[in-house]
């Protein structure tokens, strides 16, 4: 489900309702099921905050915000280093956060508001990263969902600055936006994401596609100054994460797709539960108007009218698809092919609505039997312009009125998400296990360089003493004998340091032994991690 974005200065809906241990998820207008796939206890921050903090608004004392598109960066952040209480923010720990909104939290019209295009991600990434207190961070924005991972050297001023910006690009206030925000922090941001590419916060549960965009993720973010160590790992452990979903359990084994869904839907709201009457017609032949199409053929449509920009994909389909006329027509000619269609799926990248009701108003009616003409409009933003829906001719439904087609398949895939949660459980653990041995990195870095100004300080006297008449040869192999002694002598405290999650070495006995290292070499300093983070970041944005 690639979101279709509109240009994303003007395109991010509000975050949305803070994480409980379910969903909420609509099977009509009126009703609601819940799916308690989540653990049952309620979760909190760490330090027991609760998971829906007060939306801060700016105030005098706020961190200055950088200019969208600007690499500029004052020195306010070291300001609030040596005004704020020392000990409490600057011994600050970095944490990984998500904020966003998706189908479950935010309505369309939200939704649409702040779906960033593919082509706008690395500028995305950029403009957060210049942000005072963000170091690294994501975006992941399909039709569902809208949601920023970031790695934040200070966790309330970096959700702040977020949620200030995401409100600039959107025109979106900041009051309006907290009301629908998601908002997770550490362990949750990451199993979040982790039952996001498990496919179990999706709209459909188990569907597949979610997988795929996060695949595309990590490959739009290679390269990208600001997708760095901490985010990259982190999707691309998810990825490890689904992957093993799918194949260890059930929960993709008949599951439908948002595309599915809608032709399922079309098909509920046909006087008659059959395609082979009805004349569709289906807009845009991306991938998701290639499944539809696919979908349509499966519930017995033999005959389809698709517009698109160029009949390259729409031939494609025509030899894949030998037993159904496909017929191709230009987009020039849409407005000529809904007249005389009955049912029209809509789900292309357009920016701006393609049906106006000025448009569908002149369109004649369809049969008495069918009553209205149908648009199914799968995109976001949406391609059919939400008044439409005013005219007693059309009815429209859009991707959030699918949850009526999926609440019939949900009940059996309900089971198999709770295997998914063991495995979802063992990947979190062994993510964070990696996550938080980063924090010995500056240990060993420290602990090289000190072992490193030794060696060469000796090699130093060394050779003075031995005078001008040493070859270069023996120069080497004292060279070489110096390191040799240095890196084995690193080495055993070097693997003790280290932690990519699989061992079964606890985390805790990792960090006294960085402790122990940082005691008796002395290589603590008095400046925190986080503020030497933070006058790296201001030094760099003012060369």
């Amino acid at each position: 489900m690639a979101a279709a974005a509109s240009g994303f200065a003007a395109s991010l809906p509000r975050p949305s309702a803070e994480r409980t241990t379910s969903y909420s998820f609509s099977t009509s207008l009126h009703s609601q099921i819940r799916i308690p796939y989540r653990p049952l206890q309620t979760r909190t921050l760490r330090g027991g905050s609760a998971l829906n903090p007060r939306c801060e608004m700016g105030s005098e004392n706020s961190v200055q915000t950088v200019k969208i598109g600007s690499r500029s960066l004052s020195s306010s952040a070291l300001e609030l280093l040596k005004t704020s209480a020392a000990d409490r923010y600057t011994k600050e720990r970095s944490s990984i956060a998500v904020i966003g909104l998706n189908v479950h939290t935010a309505p369309v019209e939200i939704r649409e508001k702040l779906a960033i295009p593919e082509a706008q991600w690395s500028q995305a990434i950029g403009e957060l990263c210049a942000l005072n207190h963000i170091e690294e961070a994501a975006v992941l924005s399909t039709c569902n969902r809208m949601e920023i991972y970031v790695v934040a050297l200070s966790q309330h001023r970096g959700v702040k600055e977020v949620t200030e910006w995401m409100s600039k690009v959107s025109g979106v206030p900041v009051s309006e936006l907290c009301k629908h925000r998601v908002l997770l922090y550490n362990k949750d941001a990451t199993q979040h994401l982790f039952e996001v590419a498990a496919g179990l916060d999706s709209l459909v549960l188990g569907e597949g596609q979610i997988l795929a965009q996060v695949k595309h993720v990590v490959k739009v973010g290679q390269g990208v100054p600001g997708f760095d160590r901490k985010i990259s790992g982190l999707f691309k452990h998810a990825i490890t994460v689904g992957k093993r979903v799918r194949s260890e359990t059930n929960i993709a084994s008949g599951s439908v797709s948002v595309s599915s869904a809608a032709v399922e839907l079309a098909l509920m709201k046909l006087p008659e539960p059959s395609y082979s009457t009805a004349r569709v017609l289906v807009i845009g032949a991306g991938k998701m108007g290639k499944l539809v199409i696919k979908h349509l053929v499966a519930k017995g449509c033999t005959k389809m009218v698709i517009v698109n920009r160029s009949e390259e994909r729409v031939a494609a389909l025509r030899k894949e698809l030998k037993d159904v006329e496909i017929i191709y027509r230009p987009l020039s000619d849409m407005l000529a092919c809904a007249a005389e269609a009955d049912v029209i799926f809509t789900s292309t990248a357009s920016e701006s609505p393609l049906f106006l009701k000025e448009h569908v108003q002149t369109l004649p009616s369809v049969s008495p039997e069918l009553g209205n003409r149908l648009f199914i409009d799968i995109s976001v933003p949406r391609n059919v312009e939400p008044c439409v829906s005013d005219l007693e001719a059309a009815t429209v439904y859009n991707v959030d009125d699918l949850k009526e087609v999926v609440a019939a398949h949900k009940e059996d895939r309900l089971r198999k998400a709770m295997e998914a949660q063991t495995i979802i459980t063992e990947e979190s653990n062994k993510f964070e296990g990696w996550k938080d041995s980063l924090e010995t990195v500056p240990t060993i870095k420290k602990f090289r360089a000190y072992a490193e100004r030794i060696r060469a300080s000796e090699v130093e006297k060394c050779l003075s003493k031995m005078g001008d008449d040493i070859s270069k040869k023996q120069k080497k192999a004292i060279y070489d004998l110096s390191m040799g002694i240095v890196n084995k002598l690193l080495h055993g405290p070097m693997e003790h340091l280290r932690c990519d999650g699989s061992d079964n070495r606890a985390l805790s006995e990792i960090l006294e032994n960085m402790r122990a290292l940082n005691r008796m070499f002395d290589l603590e300093t008095d400046t925190s991690l986080l503020e030497e983070k933070v006058r790296a970041k201001v030094e760099r944005t003012q060369r």
